[in-house]
């Protein structure tokens, strides 16, 4: 459902959470279930629902849509087709699908397209045999180069490929083979994110210490990515994501920015005038909430104004745009962690390994006056992605 570009100037997402799941992965601590598909068309009429009365509100459209998990792609594609439909968007909308290399077919994506889908994240994870059987993964190695095609077939010019480094089996040579392995895909994806492997609780990979992943090693293996997909042409603009110019994922970009967004589905958050809240975690209780004209949110938090400020930067600190040069201390401690100049403050590559303990220096930065921004900081800062 397409609408004209009349609220443009404001960056409104919509997150489909879609929590079906051939099976869970070992370190998979998301609201996500296995055996529950025959709920899928209830499950799509819940979230239309939803998606109805926060129109009813006053909801503008969508900007960017993103459907998470789960495993989308695990949802039939007319249902996914019909969902996004019921979604408000302006015209030249980023729609993205996460999808499975396993569920990906010629005839699946141009559905996805004929809907409105101009995206595609591919969750690969890694190109080692021994390494996605550690991570409890479905795919093998050889359905990824048929998964990509098919998207190259189908017309994407922008799509995704997501990867999990620090598995235990995993070597120096996996991860660099797995790197080498993607940028070779025809196509080659125009954006990777790479993402460190936690052992959270509740998970099996949590419930077994001889797997649990090794900080330095996996402090080695980012710097690996990072060098290896710089030199492709894909500069990293977030700690875990990396991209061609021009292929950034617009959708995350508005969470990183503390932009509106509404979560439909079970257990999705949302942020809208600033108010945060989430909806009900289980499929069949959220399912039940709708249907009984009742609210499905399950609980909800409004910032202060200081709160928020710390949050923002939090967020910016991760990104390539980094932070107003004085939200940090220029008194040594963090030489090494953070480039400068006199308006910006970037983290750098050994900064970005250790982001979360700059983060926790940040504080409320210094205005200055709007001739003086403009004669000190012409032009964003350049850093040196070593």
């Amino acid at each position: 459902m397409r609408e004209p570009s009349a609220d443009a100037g404001r960056t409104l997402g919509v997150y489909v959470h879609v929590p079906f799941c051939a099976r869970r992965c070992d370190y998979c601590a998301f609201a996500t279930w296995a055996g529950l598909h025959h709920l899928s068309e209830a499950y799509v009429d819940a979230c239309l629902s939803q998606l109805n009365r926060a129109y009813d509100k006053g909801l503008g459209p969508a900007a960017t849509v993103f459907f998470g998990g789960g495993t989308p792609s695990q949802l039939p594609g007319n249902d996914l087709a019909r969902l996004l439909d019921g979604v408000r968007r302006q015209e030249g909308a980023e729609v993205t699908v996460e999808c499975n290399p396993e569920d990906v077919t010629v005839g699946l994506l141009r559905t996805y397209a004929a809907a409105g889908v101009n995206r595609v994240s591919l969750g690969v994870q890694s190109l080692a045999a021994h390494v996605l059987t550690s991570l409890g993964r479905r795919h093998s190695s050889e359905t990824v180069p048929r998964a990509v095609a098919a998207i190259g077939e189908v017309g994407f010019s922008s799509f995704s490929v997501d990867l999990i480094y620090g598995a235990r089996g995993e070597t120096d040579d996996d991860w660099m083979a797995t790197l080498e392995g993607v940028l070779g895909l025809d196509p080659s994806p125009p954006h990777v994110s790479a993402y460190a492997l936690q052992a959270e609780p509740g998970t099996a990979l949590w419930r077994d210490p001889d797997r649990h992943p090794d900080d330095d090693v996996q402090a080695r293996r980012y710097e690996m990515a990072d060098e290896v997909l710089e030199t492709a042409g894909l500069p990293w603009y977030e700690i875990s994501n990396w991209s061609r110019p021009g292929h950034e994922c617009r959708h995350n970009q508005n969470y990183w920015r503390q932009g509106e967004y509404l979560g439909v589905g079970c257990a999705a958050h949302s942020h809208l005038d600033g108010r945060r809240f989430w909806n009900i975690r289980t499929p069949e209780r959220y399912m039940a909430a709708i249907a009984s004209d009742h609210s499905p949110v399950a609980g909800e938090e409004r910032l202060d104004s200081d709160q928020r400020l710390l949050e923002s930067l939090e967020l910016a600190v991760r990104t390539r745009e980094g932070v107003d040069a004085t939200a940090l201390p220029d008194d040594g401690t963090l030489v090494g962690l953070v480039a400068r100049d006199a308006c910006r403050a970037v983290l750098t590559l050994r900064g970005r390994l250790l982001a979360n303990e700059v983060a926790c220096r940040l504080r409320a930065p210094t205005p200055i006056a709007q001739d003086d921004a403009e004669h000190l900081c012409p032009d964003p800062i350049r850093v040196d992605g070593r």
